[in-house]
């Protein structure tokens, strides 16, 4: 787990993500509408974006109401790719 912000307590964070994640998918599922790809949660003061990056790993993106959503899902692809690469390659706990 890595953080970069001081707006959100990093355990907490990585837990809701996971969570969110968790209801994502169940969602997903019981829609029948393929495998998810990301949870966006919309707030007052901007977005919680949570990633899927592999089965062990997530990306949780914290962004201000300036964000270009849109941008942001054509571009989620490219920025997972070599994160969920490194996760391959790494050794099971």
């Amino acid at each position: 787990m890595a953080a970069d912000t001081v707006a959100a307590h990093p355990e907490s964070a990585a837990a809701l993500s996971a969570v969110m994640l968790g209801l994502g998918r169940r969602t997903a599922a019981e829609a029948g509408l393929g495998g998810l790809r990301d949870v966006v949660t919309r707030c007052t003061g901007g977005y919680v974006v949570v990633l899927v990056v592999s089965e062990r790993a997530l990306l949780m993106i914290l962004g201000d109401e300036g964000p270009d959503i849109a941008g942001l899902h054509r571009e989620s692809p490219a920025s997972i790719r070599r994160p969920s690469e490194l996760l391959r390659m790494a050794p099971a706990f």
